[in-house]
């Protein structure tokens, strides 16, 4: 596996590009490489076929523009359930030697976003440990932060993605099997629904209402943030060219 700046898990296909597509979109035209990783192929879905979900992934990876994307296939509605769970992502985390990774928050309406954010948050500590056996050495990620799916909160800090949130757009229709499933057979869920998709943009537009753009995506982390000084960016780069003159 190439070595990434940021790893991203989703517990299935299309959790990511809900809660971080435009963040992923912003890292990967910055020039950083990102990897993103499903653990679960979601078949227990009531629209889509396993097949169906792996080919909309990859068409999403795509248009994201990460470097590559994975699905551990674990099974759907039972992460955690066999103790090569661990191991799987502790060996993937190894191999791609993130400086950051993003986990799922750990508060979620769906059992799975719950079950993966616990897991996940052993796997990233688990992947440290010297002696913890796993295939790979061991490796410590710089930064892990959590993003919203269903639910969310009073974020850490956001993410401005307004100039990708078009690229997030592209990235969700991707999924057309949950989204606007073709099959005469779909069923209507709360994801078909055309309210799902307001309530993501409603979401990430409150977010960038509160830093004053269209568009921003949450995180939260459990550490404290370390930054050198107490002005935003923008002002010291003022204050440093005030200086100059």
């Amino acid at each position: 596996m190439d070595h990434v700046d940021l790893l991203v898990f989703g517990p299935h296909p299309d959790d990511l590009e809900i809660g971080l597509g435009g963040a992923v979109a912003r890292h990967a035209a910055m020039g950083l490489r990102v990897g993103l990783c499903d653990l679960t192929a979601g078949e227990m879905g009531s629209n889509g076929t396993v097949e169906e979900r792996l080919a909309e992934a990859e068409q999403a990876r795509s248009v994201l523009g990460a470097a590559w994307r994975v699905n551990l296939r674990w099974p759907d509605r039972a992460i955690g359930s066999s103790e090569d769970h661990l191991r799987t992502a502790v060996e993937l985390i190894r191999s791609a030697r993130p400086r950051a990774v993003a986990l799922p928050y750990w508060s979620d309406r769906h059992p799975d976003h719950v079950d993966a954010s616990k897991i996940l948050t052993d796997a990233v500590f688990n992947s440290g440990l010297r002696k913890y056996r796993a295939e790979g050495e061991p490796w410590r990620p710089d930064m892990t932060s959590y993003y919203f799916i269903n639910e969310s909160a009073q974020p850490s800090f956001v993410i401005d993605v307004t100039e990708h949130y078009d690229t997030k757009r592209r990235a969700l229709a991707c999924h057309a099997s949950q989204f606007r499933p073709p099959a005469a057979d779909a069923v209507s869920t709360r994801l078909t629904s055309p309210r799902f998709a307001q309530l993501i943009e409603s979401r990430d537009a409150q977010f960038g209402a509160l830093v004053g753009v269209a568009f921003a995506e949450g995180f939260i982390v459990r550490e404290p943030l370390v930054r050198p000084h107490l002005l935003r960016d923008w002002a010291l780069d003022s204050a440093r060219t005030k200086d100059r003159r």
